[in-house]
């Protein structure tokens, strides 16, 4: 992936690899800075700070794949609404590095499911629940929700179950 100004990230995380993200994001720093990419740079600190201090705060002091997700999530969530705001208040110049990081951000994250695939998966969720009605939207809702966890947007699926239980 190449954002303006950057230097190409040499990966892309469709699946999590053997490779663990704290080394994923050291050698990329190192690839950023040699490269004297401030967007990479900042943002893969940002990330590593991120996941530090979650390290730091969760009491069995590591890290599993899934709160790293978790963080990255979170991030991913921070860039999106940040850029959003700036956006509608016509601040540009403050919505585009937004934006830049989030694109950054994103080549850590796993491809998202949308579409046919994202219908498809839910479909086996109603199918296992068999809701009643539009009353029981919240009980499929959590079980995609935790079954789609970090492979697709909440908003998404949401939108998609409406259109399917009622």
């Amino acid at each position: 992936m190449m954002i303006r100004g950057s230097v190409p990230i040499t990966h892309s995380c469709t699946t999590m690899s053997t490779e663990s993200l704290e080394t994923r994001l050291s050698n990329d720093l190192k690839t950023a800075m040699r490269a004297k990419d401030t967007l990479g740079r900042d943002t893969i600190r940002a990330i590593k700070t991120a996941l530090t201090m979650e390290k730091t705060s969760s009491s069995g002091g590591g890290l599993d794949e899934k709160k790293e997700l978790a963080v990255l999530q979170r991030l991913k969530k921070q860039r999106t609404e940040a850029a959003e705001i700036f956006r509608e208040q016509g601040r540009l110049d403050l919505a585009e590095p937004e934006e830049a990081q989030l694109a950054v951000i994103m080549t850590y994250l796993p491809e998202m499911m949308e579409g046919d695939t994202l219908k498809a998966a839910l479909q086996i969720i109603v199918d296992q629940i068999q809701p009643a009605g539009p009353q029981d939207f919240g009980r499929v809702m959590g079980a995609a929700s935790k079954a789609l966890s970090g492979k697709a947007d909440n908003k998404q699926i949401a939108a998609m179950l409406k259109g399917m239980i009622s």
